[in-house]
């Protein structure tokens, strides 16, 4: 995706708001706002958002996982699977 084809003036997006967000909704590209020509944000449409937050939260997951692996923190399946089982058995 090319932001240079995505990037407006805080003047723009100001006088054409309502188009802007038609189009983010339906293009799900986001928009970089400048305000004297340099970038000061990024506008996207809330789908997008969301999906790049649950996207987010996942990484968060897998990193967390991973440096539990690295300091230890794991048990073996099979062990695991067994005392499930066990306690399964004693519920009973």
């Amino acid at each position: 995706m090319l932001y240079s084809t995505q990037v407006k003036p805080i003047s723009y997006f100001k006088a054409n708001a309502a188009e802007l967000l038609v189009e983010l909704a339906e293009h799900r590209q986001p928009l970089v706002i400048t305000q004297n020509g340099e970038a000061k944000a990024v506008l996207q449409d809330v789908a997008s958002y969301e999906q790049t937050q649950e996207a987010m939260a996942l990484l968060k997951i897998l990193a967390l996982g991973q440096r539990d692996l690295e300091a230890g923190k794991f048990k073996p399946v099979a062990e695991v699977v067994t005392r499930l089982r066990n306690k399964h058995t004693v519920d009973l």
